[in-house]
């Protein structure tokens, strides 16, 4: 019984551990795509009429993205919880 829950309890860490890593390499590719988006920025940025009366702020455009990729990165540097070592128990308390 008591290997049975240690099997369980080991599948169980490694399925976290790898949906951890799937997580932090689909937002690492996350941040990739919000970089390819600086040409595209870009090129409209040189389409847009100056003169316009109400004109795109792609300065704010530009920040808003920083500071999301900034969250992500922050998330996915974060130092990861490991367990906590105890010291073993001795378990026989008779001299």
């Amino acid at each position: 019984m008591r290997n049975a829950l240690l099997a369980l309890f080991c599948c169980f860490t490694t399925a976290a551990r790898a949906d951890d890593d799937g997580e932090r390499a689909a937002l690492a590719h996350l941040i990739h795509e919000l970089d390819a988006l600086a040409p595209l920025i870009a090129e409209a940025e040189t389409q847009a009429n100056p003169e316009s009366r109400v004109r795109f702020h792609y300065g704010w455009l530009r920040q808003d993205i920083e500071h999301v990729k900034l969250g992500i990165r922050e998330h996915i540097e974060a130092p990861r919880t490991t367990p906590r070592e105890f010291p073993p128990l001795k378990g026989d308390y008779r001299r």
